[in-house]
C-alpha cells in the first residue's frame, strides 16, 4: 500500500518559540543548555504532530537553529579559516559566527554570504570551499536527532543535503576553482554519516539533490554516479531516497534511474509534467517513487480528486505499493496551521491549507490510493465544495481592475525622457555631493516601536496617540540622519510591520493572518499576506507620512514603496490566473502611489524590487518570458513621473551578470544593491557591461551585528570605483536597518559617511 511521507516541517514553533530562544541566546539572556533544550522540545512536538497526522515517514535532521545548508557545512567541517575553528566538533558559537559574523576580543570575522534558496523567499548560507578544504564528520546532529525521536517512540527518516547539490551551491574561495572537484572527499565524509545513521537504526535516509532541477552540464549530472555508489555501499540495509523539488529534473532523470538507490522523489506540482518521465523510461522494479502532489510552497487547498487521479495513473504503471505520497517540497515555506486563523472570514479560511492541513491532505491521498475513492468519499465531497466556493466567489474579481488592465499596453510603458536628460534635471533639483550617501529605507524596529504597535492593534492606545508616537520616531530618525550626515534621508518606516504586509493591508484583494509566520532566514520570520483577488488601491498609502518627514528637514526625503514583483513574490499568490496578470495589477496600484508621491513633492521615490531575481525560473529557457512581464511591471509602476523626479530601486542577493541587460531595461535612475557580504563579486559584471545609470553597491552588511570600520568601507568604495565611475557611485548599506539595534546602526552609519568623505577628499571631489 502507498505510504504517506513528508520532506520537512516548519522549524519555528507554533508561537515562534525558536526565534525567541535564539535571540535570547545571542543577547546572553539564555544559556546554551536552555537553548538546546528548547530546540529539543520543539523537535519532539513537531515529530508528534506529523506522526499524529498519519505520516508514515517522518523526517529528522530537517530542524535547524539557523539554516539547513549551514548545518551541512558544519556537519562536514566546511568552516572557513577566519572563524578559527578548532577542527573538532563545530561548537554553537562557531556555527552562529558563520551565520551572523562575530565581533569581539576572541574573534572579529564577517558572516558568510547569504542567498535565496533557489526561487523561494528562504535564505541559505553559501558554503565557501577551496582546493585546500578537508572534510570530516564535525557534528553529531543527524545521529542525535535520530536517537532523540526514537526515544520518543517515533521512527524517522533522516534528511541530508546531497553532496552534489552542496558543492554546486558553494562559492569558490579562489578564482577558477570548481567546488565539484571536492566530490570524492566530500562523498567519503557523507558516506561515513550515512553509515552511522544506518547502524543507528535508520531504515530510510533522504538525500536532497534540488540542484538537479536547474540547467546542469553533463559533467555535473554525471557526478551523481560518482557520489551515490559509495553512499549506497555505506547505507548497507538502509534505503536511500534521492529527493528533488522546485521543478523538473529533465535530462537528470536518466542518471537518477541508474543510481543504486531505493527511491527517487519528484515534485509533481512545480514539475507537473514529470509523471510523463515514467512513460519515457519506467522506474526500475527495485525503486519506489516519492510523488510530491501537495503544493509545499503555497497555501491553497489541494484539488484532491485531481491529485488522486494523477497518483492512480502512476500506480497503474508502477504499482501502488511502490508509491510514497508526499508534499512537493519541505513545508518550511508555509505557516503551520490554518485552523488557528479564526479571525479570517470562514469562507476564505476554507480555501487555505498550511503545513498541518497539507499533511492531512497527504494522508487522505495515501488512504484513497490504498483503499479506493470510496474510502475517502466524505473528504472528497468536502474538498469539492471548498474548491467550488473559491471558483464561484465574487470577492476574487473586480470588473474595474480587469478593464483597466485590459486597456494597458505594458510594452509601451517608459519614462518620457532619456536618462542623460533626467540626470541633468535631477542634479539641478537635488544638489547632492559626489558619492551621495543614503540608506535603503527602514530604521530599527525597537522593542518600543513593536510594543506601541501591539497596543494600538489591541485598542489600548487610540489612533491619535499612536500616530503622534510615530511622528516622534520619524522626527528622531530624520535628526539622527542629519547629525550623521546622510545626504538623502528616509523617514524610517516605523508605521510599517513589513514591507509587503503594510501595503497589502491597504490594497483590495489581500487578506492577512495572525499566526501565518514563515522563516526567511535565521530568526527573521515574515508573515506573507494572502493575495486572493484582484488588486485595487483604494486611497494613498504613504503620502501623509512622507509629507510629515519632509517637513522635518531641508534634505531630500525618499518616498519608499515596495515594487510589484516583490509584492507578488513575497505573498502567497492566487493560483487561479497567471502570475503575470496579478503582477501587472500590482504595478498599476504601485504606479498610482508613485504619482501621488510626486504630486505631493517627493523629489526621490524608491521602488524596491529585492525579489526580482529570485522570481527567475530555474530553467534558463523560461527566463525571457518571466523577465518580459517582470520588467514591464516595474516600468508600468514608475513611468508616470517627470524627468526631475529621481527613481531608485533596491535589490539584494542578486547575481546580476546573467540578467544585467534586463536590470538596465528597468530604467531606474539609481540602483542600490547588496554587495558587502559578497566581497565585491557582484561588481565583476560591471567590468564587462557598461551600466550607464547611477549605482550604490552596499558597503555595510546589515544582516550581521558586526560594525564595519571606516577602513573596511573605504576599501569597498574603492573597489566599486575601479569598475564604476566615481560620479555615478552612491554609498549605502546593503539593505534596510529594521532588524538591527541603534547601538550597531549609529556607529556603522557614521563610519559609512566618514568613508564617503575620505574618498571624496582623496579624489578632490567637490559639490
Amino acid at each position: 500500500m502507498a505510504l504517506a511521507t513528508n520532506l520537512g516541517y516548519p522549524r519555528i514553533g507554533r508561537d515562534r518559540e525558536l526565534k525567541r530562544a535564539t535571540e535570547a541566546y545571542w543577547a546572553g539572556k539564555l544559556s546554551r543548555e536552555d537553548l538546546l533544550a528548547e530546540a529539543s522540545r520543539l523537535r519532539l512536538e513537531q515529530w508528534r504532530r506529523q506522526h499524529s497526522a498519519g505520516i508514515d515517514h517522518v523526517p529528522s535532521n530537517a530542524f535547524s537553529l539557523y539554516d539547513h545548508v549551514l548545518d551541512m557545512a558544519a556537519l562536514v567541517g566546511a568552516v572557513p579559516p577566519r572563524y578559527r575553528w578548532s577542527g573538532e566538533e563545530v561548537e554553537l558559537d562557531t556555527y552562529f559566527a558563520m551565520a551572523r559574523g562575530a565581533q569581539g576580543k576572541r574573534l572579529d570575522a564577517p558572516a558568510m554570504e547569504m542567498t535565496k534558496w533557489f526561487d523561494t523567499n528562504y535564505h541559505n548560507i553559501v558554503p565557501e570551499l577551496g582546493p585546500d578544504q578537508r572534510f570530516r564528520v564535525a557534528s553529531p546532529k543527524p545521529l542525535d536527532e535520530l536517537a532523540e525521536a526514537a526515544a520518543a517512540g517515533i521512527a524517522t527518516r533522516p534528511v541530508l543535503l546531497g553532496p552534489v547539490s552542496f558543492l554546486l551551491l558553494a562559492k569558490p574561495t579562489e578564482p577558477g576553482f570548481e567546488p565539484l572537484r571536492l566530490l570524492e572527499p566530500l562523498t567519503e565524509t557523507v558516506a561515513e554519516v550515512v553509515r552511522r545513521l544506518a547502524e543507528a537504526g535508520a531504515e530510510w535516509i533522504q538525500i536532497d539533490e534540488p540542484c538537479l532541477v536547474q540547467d546542469r552540464s553533463p559533467e555535473e549530472t554525471a557526478a551523481l554516479g560518482r557520489a551515490y555508489g559509495p553512499l549506497a555501499d555505506a547505507a548497507g540495509t538502509a534505503r536511500l531516497l534521492v529527493q528533488t523539488y522546485f521543478g523538473e529534473v529533465g535530462p537528470a532523470w536518466e542518471a537518477l534511474l541508474d543510481l543504486p538507490v531505493a527511491g527517487i522523489g519528484l515534485d509533481l506540482v512545480r514539475g507537473s509534467g514529470q509523471a510523463e518521465l515514467l512513460e519515457r523510461r519506467p522506474l526500475p522494479a527495485d525503486k519506489v517513487l516519492s510523488a510530491g502532489v501537495v503544493d509545499g510552497r503555497n497555501v491553497w487547498i489541494n484539488d484532491l480528486e485531481a491529485s488522486l487521479a494523477k497518483l492512480e495513473r502512476i500506480a497503474d504503471r508502477i504499482g501502488g505499493e511502490r508509491l510514497l505520497v508526499a508534499p512537493s517540497c519541505s513545508l518550511i515555506h508555509v505557516p503551520i496551521e490554518a485552523a488557528r486563523e479564526t479571525e479570517l472570514d470562514p469562507e476564505l479560511r476554507g480555501w487555505l491549507a498550511f503545513a498541518d492541513e497539507k499533511l492531512a491532505e497527504v494522508a487522505i491521498l495515501a488512504r484513497g490510493l490504498a483503499g479506493g475513492r470510496e474510502s475517502i468519499a466524505d473528504e472528497l465531497a468536502a474538498n469539492r465544495a471548498r474548491l467550488a466556493s473559491r471558483a464561484e466567489s465574487d470577492r476574487t474579481r473586480d470588473r474595474g481592475v480587469r478593464e483597466r488592465r485590459a486597456a494597458l499596453d505594458p510594452a509601451a510603458a517608459g519614462r518620457s525622457r532619456p536618462f542623460d536628460e533626467r540626470r541633468t534635471a535631477q542634479r539641478e533639483r537635488l544638489h547632492l555631493p559626489p558619492l551621495p550617501t543614503t540608506v535603503i529605507g527602514s530604521f530599527p524596529q525597537t522593542a518600543e516601536v513593536r510594543s506601541r504597535r501591539r497596543e494600538y492593534l489591541r485598542g489600548d492606545v487610540d489612533r491619535e496617540a499612536y500616530e503622534e508616537f510615530l511622528r516622534a520616531e520619524i522626527g528622531n530618525a530624520i535628526r539622527l540622519q542629519e547629525e550623521i550626515g546622510i545626504d538623502v534621508v528616509v523617514h524610517g518606516e516605523f508605521e510599517r510591520n513589513d514591507m509587503v504586509e503594510y501595503f497589502g493591508e491597504r490594497l483590495q484583494g489581500y487578506a492577512f493572518t495572525r499566526h501565518g509566520w514563515v522563516q526567511s532566514y535565521g530568526s527573521r520570520y515574515v508573515k506573507p499576506p494572502l493575495l486572493f483577488g484582484d488588486i485595487r488601491r483604494v486611497r494613498p498609502i504613504t503620502v501623509e507620512w512622507w509629507e510629515y518627514a519632509q517637513s522635518c528637514t531641508d534634505r531630500p526625503v525618499k518616498g519608499m514603496l515596495t515594487g510589484p514583483v516583490t509584492m507578488l513574490q513575497w505573498s502567497f499568490v492566487r493560483d487561479d490566473q497567471p502570475r503575470s496578470e496579478t503582477c501587472l495589477q500590482l504595478a498599476l496600484a504601485v504606479g498610482d502611489e508613485v504619482k501621488d508621491l510626486e504630486t505631493a513633492g517627493a523629489p526621490v521615490i524608491q521602488v524596491d524590487e529585492p525579489a526580482l531575481r529570485e522570481g527567475l525560473p530555474l530553467r534558463r529557457a523560461e527566463w525571457d518570458a518571466y523577465l518580459e512581464w517582470a520588467i514591464a511591471a516595474f516600468r508600468v509602476a514608475t513611468s508616470g513621473v517627470e524627468p526631475a523626479t529621481q527613481i531608485h530601486t533596491h535589490m539584494c542577493y542578486s547575481e546580476f551578470n546573467d540578467i544585467i541587460e534586463h536590470i538596465a531595461a528597468m530604467d531606474a535612475d539609481v540602483l542600490l544593491i547588496e554587495n558587502a557580504r559578497s566581497d565585491a563579486e557582484l561588481l565583476e559584471v560591471f567590468r564587462e557591461f557598461e551600466y550607464d545609470r547611477d549605482i550604490g553597491p552596499g558597503v555595510y552588511d546589515i544582516h550581521s551585528p558586526r560594525i564595519p570600520s571606516v577602513e573596511e568601507m573605504t576599501v569597498r568604495i574603492r573597489a566599486s570605483a575601479e569598475v564604476i565611475p566615481l560620479e555615478r557611485l552612491w554609498v549605502n548599506p546593503d539593505c534596510g536597518l529594521k532588524t538591527r539595534r541603534y547601538e550597531e546602526v549609529v556607529p556603522a552609519l557614521e563610519n559609512l559617511v566618514a568613508a564617503a568623505a575620505a574618498i571624496r577628499e582623496e579624489e578632490g571631489a567637490t559639490v
